[in-house]
């Protein structure tokens, strides 16, 4: 009996070791299949920086002291991780008086708006009109800052006020685009009948 106890014993650890065997031969081989691929280029790999989030149809109201100051809409709108805001189908702000009337309208085939510098910029066919002065200006590049509430643009500017028209390089304004500076006034003319911007 004590034979016999001793052959079972012994099949006994030589199956468990058998066993053991084939399931650390199992786990090795899992092991080196699933880390089997090529090494990776860390240079080659590339950071998304497109949009995190987008919107349709978009409407933004900004007031001070419960008064409405400045409307703007897009058709849409793409958000960055880094916060800038992009309009790619076109912009539009109203401007609005103290007393919450609307004064003066802006629009722009493409819009930003830049955090870091709290500044939207308006691209392509820019265009602004004071309403109650009758005064336009058309440019390609237009900077909005909201804070100091003034637009200005560094690139070539038409302005019509009234009967005349003005060109030049740079210009500074309220966001109300009732006084204006330009910087380089290339020259100035009155409207012919049925011209203007």
């Amino acid at each position: 009996m004590g034979c016999l106890f001793r052959f079972i014993h012994v099949s006994f650890l030589l199956s468990l070791l058998l066993m053991n065997r084939c399931l650390l031969f199992s786990l090795s081989l899992l092991v080196s299949l699933l880390s089997c691929r090529e090494g990776v280029d860390p240079e080659s790999l590339q950071v998304y920086d497109g949009p995190v989030n987008s919107a349709q149809n978009i409407h933004i109201l900004h007031s001070d002291s419960a008064v409405l100051r400045s409307e703007i809409t897009a058709p849409k709108q793409l958000e960055f991780a880094n916060g800038n805001l992009e309009f790619p189908e076109g912009i539009d702000i109203q401007f609005f008086n103290l007393q919450g009337q609307l004064e003066t309208t802006m629009r722009a085939d493409k819009g930003y708006f830049l955090r870091d510098q709290n500044l939207y910029k308006g691209e392509g066919n820019v265009q602004v009109k004071n309403l109650s002065k009758d005064q336009r200006l058309q440019t390609e590049e237009l900077f909005w800052n909201q804070a100091e509430r003034k637009i200005y643009t560094e690139k070539f500017v038409t302005i019509q006020e009234r009967q005349t028209l003005f060109n030049g390089t740079g210009m500074d304004a309220d966001d109300g685009f009732s006084t204006y500076k330009l910087k380089k006034v290339r020259d100035s003319r009155t409207l012919l009948p049925g011209e203007g911007l």
